[in-house]
């Protein structure tokens, strides 16, 4: 019986460091509870454009199709800025994800007690902060069409076409309702159906998948209150399903309520693939951070939980997955930090490789 595969996708800028450190623990899991991966590495963004003149090359394309799930650190830099449009290297990641039909996108915005004290808001409003935002992902007004910049009488309008068929709502929606089914069975469907005929149509099949699971309490919101609730009260929430542009921008909102973008994971789900497993790309939130790049100072832990993630969804390891976030918990709870995590009291941050060192530590004294 063959391992199950990863693909693993550095990218730019802090990518390739923070994803070092999920090397080391895989090659963990492996050594020290017997879960062996097959892993190979390819290209993806500013760094398949200098190598290949695109930023996803084809034979990558169908690596990704493969496998049982790929692993992203991040994309971009201002060295490909004046590229056109078409090969910038956030094209690179829009492919997978349309490619790969990854609908679901798993944003968790968990804020561990060690760094309550990091978010901009007061502790008692973030404290044992536990939400998972779902964000459909391959549709919406990043990919409708018409879309484009033209000629209209003696002036130019770019134009973006927010577009919803029924059936992707619905399973975007399927994906938060099976969500909640395992948390605490509380949904919240944030859209702007008081102006957008698309949010009307959402509401409608989010209300209708609604009635195959009882259980689970659903409500509505305007996106815009949603925003304004996630600063205000975020604690409410459980489980929060929103279109391609809402939940880029709510998720981004709910990742600072943590303290730091470079804490947080996200999973992108897809259809089942012949093994049962949904296809899934596994990234951190976090941007390519080009300041620091090479200077050993990125937070790779963001990138560890989307592995953690990975173990969960793609491997079926909850256990595994657990026992990673625990060793994470413990070491911040013990002081360990990076540069991004450091307080008031100054101190001496850890490397990216020191932070990898600490937590392979506190995995071995979990066995």
């Amino acid at each position: 019986m063959s391992n199950p595969s990863i693909l693993i996708l550095p990218g730019d800028g802090i990518g390739p460091e923070v994803m070092d450190q999920v090397t080391r623990i895989i090659d963990w899991f492996g050594a020290k509870r017997d879960l062996a991966f097959d892993v190979s590495t390819d290209l993806v963004g500013g760094a398949a454009y200098d190598a290949h003149g695109t930023p996803l090359h084809d034979d990558t394309m169908a690596k990704a199709q493969e496998v049982d799930a790929v692993l992203l650190g991040a994309v971009g830099g201002p060295k490909y800025d004046d590229l056109d449009f078409s090969v910038k290297p956030e094209r690179g990641l829009l492919r997978l994800r349309k490619e790969m039909d990854l609908y679901a996108n798993l944003r968790p915005a968990q804020c561990f007690d060690a760094l309550a004290d990091f978010s901009s808001l007061k502790k008692d409003i973030v404290a044992g902060l536990d939400i998972m935002i779902v964000r459909e992902l391959t549709s919406g007004v990043y990919f409708g069409e018409p879309r484009g910049i033209f000629e209209e009488g003696n002036e130019r309008v770019g134009i973006n076409t927010q577009r919803y068929t029924e059936s992707e709502i619905e399973r975007a929606a399927r994906s938060a309702f099976e969500l909640a089914m395992r948390r605490n069975k509380k949904v919240c469907s944030m859209e702007k159906a008081n102006v957008m005929e698309s949010g009307i149509l959402w509401r409608e099949v989010v209300t209708k998948v609604c009635e195959e699971y009882p259980e689970v309490e659903l409500s509505h919101m305007y996106a815009d209150n949603g925003a304004m609730q996630l600063v205000r009260a975020p604690k409410q929430f459980d489980v929060i399903v929103t279109d391609n542009l809402f939940g880029d921008i709510l998720s981004d909102c709910a990742a600072m309520l943590t303290g730091s973008l470079g804490m947080l994971p996200s999973a992108s789900l897809g259809a089942p693939m012949a093994n049962g497993r949904p296809k899934a790309m596994y990234e951190p939130v976090h941007g390519s951070a080009p300041d620091i790049a090479g200077q050993g100072k990125a937070n790779p832990i963001a990138c560890m939980l989307s592995f953690a993630m990975a173990l969960r969804y793609s491997f079926d390891q909850g256990d595994e997955a657990a026992r990673l976030e625990a060793a994470i918990e413990k070491v911040l709870a013990d002081g360990a930090r990076t540069g991004d995590l450091m307080g008031p009291e100054g101190g001496t941050p850890l490397s990216t490789t020191e932070m990898g060192d600490v937590i392979l530590a506190a995995l071995d004294a979990s066995l």
